[in-house]
């Protein structure tokens, strides 16, 4: 894991950019974003098999209250490189180098329906949601969006809080899973079947419906002050654990 460096090997983020989201050109991001990133305090970040770049984090800078952040537009690793980690050590080599810049926030946007992402995110991360954005992205051409509207929960990752160092510390007990949450009656779940990128592809209707209910869900509970800290995985699909949370963590 290491920064990319130069035209040639930002291009080969942009070809593992299209391998990974099948996209038309018109919605890949260019060339040019990616040198803009590595020059005004972002991120470009790849993994590597010696020279061959396999995984990419994408980052931009931002400011949030007076403070700064970074926003981690993309995370990409090739089909013929899943179930290696390889995800998992872009965002711990993301974290780090942030923390050495004093950034202690970085925030990403991820499909709700998506439940493998929701645990990757929630729980072997320790990120957070707080947020939920309709369609933010319009339609695209991504299958991996299934002609869906593009809602997006947002990962608010706090680099320095004790979730968080729990999440990513290494050893066998913290391969899985965090420690379970104690749930109590302030606890709100709300399931997403695991079935749904099937439903999407044969009854977009009855997609766009569970989609609907899911995002009144999280609007009514987020808009009360709960934030999303936990996933539960079955055969069924999961289930967000939504909880109470202090404002402005």
């Amino acid at each position: 894991m290491r920064h990319c460096r130069g035209l040639s090997e930002f291009a080969a983020c942009l070809e593992v950019e299209r391998a990974v989201w099948r996209s038309s050109d018109i919605d890949l991001v260019p060339l040019p974003l990616f040198v803009v990133a590595a020059e005004i305090g972002g991120q470009v970040l790849g993994a590597f098999e010696g020279d061959r770049i396999v995984g990419f984090t994408l980052a931009f800078p931002g400011v949030r209250a007076r403070r700064p952040f970074l926003h981690s537009h993309m995370t990409g690793v090739l089909a013929a490189y899943w179930n290696r980690g390889i995800a998992r050590s872009l965002k711990l080599f993301q974290r780090l180098d942030a923390l050495s810049r004093n950034i202690d926030r970085i925030e990403w946007t991820f499909d709700p329906l998506q439940v493998k992402n929701a645990y990757f995110n929630l729980v072997r991360l320790g990120a957070i949601v707080r947020r939920y954005m309709p369609n933010v992205y319009g339609s695209t051409t991504s299958p991996l969006h299934s002609g869906l509207p593009t809602d997006r929960l947002v990962a608010a990752w706090w680099l320095r809080s004790a979730r968080v160092r729990q999440a990513v510390s290494p050893g066998p007990a913290r391969k899985t899973k965090m420690s379970p949450p104690v749930r109590g009656r302030e606890w709100v779940r709300i399931a997403v079947p695991a079935a749904m990128d099937d439903l999407a592809r044969n009854n977009p209707d009855e997609a766009t419906r569970v989609q609907a209910e899911i995002r009144q869900e999280f609007e009514h509970w987020l808009g009360r002050g709960y934030a999303a800290t936990s996933v539960e995985l079955d055969s069924a699909g999961c289930a967000y654990l939504l909880q109470p949370w202090p404002k402005n963590k």
